[in-house]
């Protein structure tokens, strides 16, 4: 029978990349690590990693034993959440991952909040807009907002919010430029563009009727801040999703343009590994991001 423990030194080393980082990370010695793991390879007569003083890399073999020793710790530390699932207050440490607008605009709100109703609960954010293995690296949470639907990454998924994609601008553009009152008037209008793809806009409006429209560029820049400073400025038309906006047409520093119009839509996500789901701490957050996020 394998000690848990030898698992748990393991996949500590493989998820942090080496001996070094999992002793820091565990709070014990470097080669304590380093021999745990290596009666692990003796008990299992074979070799799991590849270790020299300047690599750090599974073998076939360990990759395989590495997924299963991770869920076999998850499994466990499921188990003995199950024993105080009904009486305990979630606790310990979730791992979560978004990109930079949605933890701005998603989630800075309403963290805070979430910490406060569960005191025990520790919370690790890592924001980063690249394409992060929520598997591979170890999160509990993936928060992602998108455009089209997600490949079907046998994570589960759990939807938190569908909000549509609006047409706006200043006071002051708009009284320097000709009443917008048809998506074909657009073409003679400033465009802001969320990319150098984004050059035509997809327009639905009344009785789901559909317009492509190509603006004159005035600015391409991909991150939703920079864009709305540059519609505050006067500087053309943008389409931003209605909640980043909104700060701004409540404050009177944009007008929505068309407002029978929309360029699409932006919906909000959340990505769990099925085991991770069962914790009662990864329970708790996700089912309170839902009613947070599911009520704007």
């Amino acid at each position: 029978m394998l000690n848990l423990n030898d698992l748990r030194f393991f996949v500590a080393a493989v998820s942090h990349g080496g001996f070094a980082a999992a002793s820091r990370g565990l709070g014990v010695p470097k080669s304590t690590v380093s021999k745990r793991v290596a009666e692990l390879e003796e008990s299992l007569a074979a070799r799991l990693i590849y270790r020299s003083s300047r690599s750090f890399t599974l073998t076939d073999v360990g990759r395989d034993f590495y997924e299963h020793a991770r869920a076999a710790l998850i499994e466990a530390e499921a188990a003995e959440d199950a024993v105080h699932r009904r009486v305990a207050e979630p606790s310990g440490t979730v791992r979560m991952t978004a990109s930079v607008p949605t933890a701005q605009w998603y989630l800075a709100e309403h963290l805070p909040a979430l910490a406060r109703a569960y005191p025990r609960l520790h919370i690790q954010l890592e924001v980063s807009d690249r394409m992060v293995d929520v598997v591979q690296e170890g999160f509990d949470i993936a928060v992602r907002s998108h455009f089209a639907p997600l490949p079907n990454s046998g994570l589960v998924q759990r939807q938190l919010a569908v909000e549509p994609i609006i047409l706006v601008a200043a006071p002051d553009y708009l009284s320097r430029h000709e009443e917008v009152r048809s998506p074909t008037q657009l073409a003679t209008h400033n465009g802001l563009m969320t990319g150098t793809a984004a050059g035509t806009w997809q327009l639905t409006g009344p009785a789901g009727a559909t317009f492509r429209v190509s603006p004159v560029a005035r600015m391409t820049v991909n991150e939703s801040m920079v864009l709305t400073g540059a519609a505050i400025a006067g500087l053309g038309i943008v389409p931003l999703p209605e909640k980043m906006c909104r700060p701004a047409l409540q404050a009177g520093q944009l007008i929505r343009v068309l407002p029978d119009w929309t360029a699409g839509t932006v919906t909000t996500t959340m990505l769990m590994p099925a085991r991770r789901g069962q914790l009662p701490s990864v329970r708790a957050t996700v089912e309170f991001l839902v009613q947070c996020l599911g009520n704007p």
